[in-house]
């Protein structure tokens, strides 16, 4: 929050200052002097530049992030749905979700081995084999093996967001923390909008086709990340405080203080600690838990849901592009709202916001409108959506300790795809018992938990 006022003052506070300038300058120019001094000109130029590289990696990091993402779920489910898999079956695909939720057991050797760079960049070569993969055996009709790999996408690309999130928060300070969170949100769901290009790809062409496309997708990502990406110094690395000292202050360790062994498992254990040692930790763990509940358990039947009102494997991968493109303006129109007035101000009607949106499901599953209503409807939600999804990520940043960082947004992240996962594997079975109205009715009860608990967690 401090961050989002303090840039947000310092715009308001530069424009008297850049009027006296410009006064200035007029003055200097009818006496034939300078306008301005050639260094600031320069100075302007190199951080507009500076800004520009920022935006490209942190744009192509994060599509990097969300397209393994959106196959793993997305893709997986319309694959299983084209099958003519049961809703059982596709609730159950919502457990690819598992390694989100327990990235955290790993999280730690991305902080203590390697670099975050490093491990960005070699996930993203282990994607582009695993889709190789999955593009030879898709039209084979071993499904058994289809879905194996699907897992092994999974646990590949929870590693890679581990990385991707470190890396972003190591290579960037607080203040372009929060200024490029839209940015961030926005790549991440432009592909989003990739993966459902890829299920309306199939429809045209075939599964296999789709997955050799995001194989060759990945390997070009690998590639230009490992030329271009941006070299951070790692940030120090904090050891476990003394009694009643502050948890956030960095000390060198001391020699010969405990054996290897302790001392290795002790560097395992002191992310965890670091992050339940802070402030409010109860609240900040139970809203990150509850937030999305209601649209986990949405969004695992709204395939099953579009096909049940007459849509083919191309329409529903058409509408859900035509929704990610409104959850890519909704993500990005978020991160501009939290700028503007800080996370304090935003966090709970935008929390209600999202969920009230589910309501539009309802009426869905309940009017079963035309086409054109559907399309309106989809993107409406996905708009609230977009801009639900940019308060979290920025609620999560701030619950990120220096030198831990890579472990605490993992952390943060798999405890919100915990409540995804587990609503999602349970989806089928109740929407096969009590209909979609009905089932879409209970998700935005599921919802409501996340609106009470944005009043009592912390703000900055």
């Amino acid at each position: 929050m401090e961050a989002a006022v303090t840039s947000h003052k310092s715009v308001e506070t530069a424009a008297p200052a850049r009027a006296a300038l410009s006064d200035q300058g007029a003055e200097a120019a009818r006496r034939g002097a300078p306008a301005a001094a050639p260094g600031a000109a320069a100075a302007s130029g190199a951080a507009a530049e500076r800004a520009a590289s920022r935006g490209l990696w942190i744009s192509s990091t994060y599509f990097a992030e969300g397209l393994p993402y959106a196959i793993a779920h997305k893709v997986a489910g319309e694959f299983f749905t084209a099958a003519g898999a049961s809703l059982q079956i596709i609730g159950l695909v919502s457990l690819y979700g598992l390694p989100w939720n327990l990235k955290f057991l790993w999280s730690p050797l991305v902080d203590l081995h390697g670099s975050a760079r490093r491990w960005l960049v070699g996930a993203e070569i282990a994607l582009a084999v695993i889709l190789l993969g999955l593009a030879a055996t898709a039209e084979s009709g071993a499904l058994g093996l289809v879905a194996a790999l699907f897992g092994l996408v999974a646990v590949a690309a929870a590693t890679h967001d581990i990385a991707v999130d470190g890396f972003y928060l190591q290579a960037l300070d607080k203040d372009a923390q929060a200024a490029f969170s839209g940015l961030r949100v926005g790549a991440y769901r432009l592909a989003l909008l990739a993966g459902a290009l890829l299920v309306a790809f199939a429809g045209w062409a075939s599964f296999g086709a789709s997955f050799a496309v995001a194989a060759a997708a990945l390997a070009l990502l690998a590639g230009v990340h490992a030329m271009g990406l941006p070299r951070p110094a790692a940030a120090p690395a904090p050891v476990a405080p003394a009694p009643g000292a502050s948890p956030y202050r960095h000390a060198p360790p001391a020699p010969g203080a405990a054996a290897p062994g302790a001392a290795g498992l002790r560097r395992y254990v002191e992310p965890f600690r670091a992050f339940l040692r802070q402030p409010r930790i109860a609240s900040s763990l139970a809203f990150i838990l509850c937030y999305r509940a209601g649209d986990a358990l949405m969004f695992a039947m709204s395939s099953p849901l579009l096909k049940d009102l007459g849509l083919d494997t191309a329409a529903r991968g058409n509408v859900a592009g035509v929704g990610t493109v409104a959850s890519i303006a909704g993500s990005t129109l978020g991160g501009v709202l939290i700028k503007r007035w800080g996370l304090a101000r935003t966090i709970f009607p935008i929390a209600l916001l999202q969920s009230l949106a589910i309501l539009l499901y309802v009426a869905l599953a309940w009017l079963r409108p035309a086409l054109p209503w559907i399309v309106a409807l989809v993107t409406l939600e996905q708009l609230a959506a977009g801009i639900g999804t940019a308060v979290l990520v920025v609620f999560l940043m701030r619950r990120c300790v220096d030198g831990y960082k890579s472990s605490h947004f993992a952390i943060g992240s798999a405890l919100m795809s915990v409540s995804a996962t587990f609503a999602g594997s349970v989806s089928g079975y109740l929407a096969a018992s009590v209909g979609f109205t009905a089932f879409f009715a209970i998700a935005f009860a599921a919802s409501i938990p996340g609106v009470v608990l944005s009043r009592w967690v912390p703000r900055e």
